[in-house]
């Protein structure tokens, strides 16, 4: 195999600010998603199922339908909607945000069903409403349990990241099929990518690691 470093070392600039792409889609979308997400997790333990069932609906979509598709379809119809032109920055950053908060919503409705609802019970005795007990006993220990869940969400995010390459948005695979283009080669421009992925992912599974360890 026939590996050239040359023309790594001319794209290297390209590629790291492909990673800072990378990394501002990873963490506006997990921000905005799990935003997105609360609001959907608490719809989703509605007990009126007539209430219930239009976040249902959401959540059956996103997660039953591929992430490839949803970009496309946010890409070419939803932005050009209300943008008035497709946006790549725009696009790759809602379809993330989109997905993210169906599983977010997942997430949360798991971590919150996971507090003993006698911690509920108690605070509501103590005098307590449902929102201050939901705020100061149920969410500082859901959170605590959601913590991994998050961090392999963000992790997904940071890899799937990689699709936005579809609408040009300029993320790392961006530059791996530009590489591609201009001279033809396969191994430098992708195995260069996954090298970039894997620094970026394993950085961030030490990083959770930890975080679970202070927690």
């Amino acid at each position: 195999m026939d590996f050239n470093f040359d023309i790594i070392w001319g794209y290297l600039p390209l590629f790291l600010r492909g990673t800072l792409y990378t990394i501002g889609f990873s963490i506006a979308s997990i921000v905005l998603g799990s935003i997105l997400g609360l609001g959907i997790g608490f719809g989703r333990m509605l007990k009126n199922p007539l209430w219930r069932w239009p976040f249902d609906v959401y959540v059956n979509i996103f997660r039953g339908t591929p992430l490839y598709v949803q970009i496309l379809i946010v890409h070419f119809g939803l932005v050009p909607l209300f943008y008035g032109s497709t946006n790549a920055l725009i696009s790759g950053v809602v379809a993330l945000s989109l997905n993210s908060a169906a599983y977010a919503a997942e997430i949360f409705r798991a971590g919150i069903q996971s507090v003993d609802s006698g911690q509920r019970e108690a605070a509501l005795s103590l005098g307590m409403t449902r929102r201050q007990s939901m705020r100061f006993v149920v969410l500082p220990q859901a959170i605590k349990r959601m913590v991994p869940a998050f961090g392999n969400e963000f992790i997904v995010l940071v890899k799937d990241s990689s699709l936005l390459a579809l609408v040009a948005a300029p993320e790392i695979m961006y530059w791996g099929n530009t590489m591609k283009g201009q001279y033809m080669r396969i191994w430098e421009p992708y195995l260069t990518a996954a090298v970039i992925y894997f620094i970026l992912t394993y950085s961030l599974n030490k990083l959770l690691a930890y975080i679970e360890r202070r927690m």
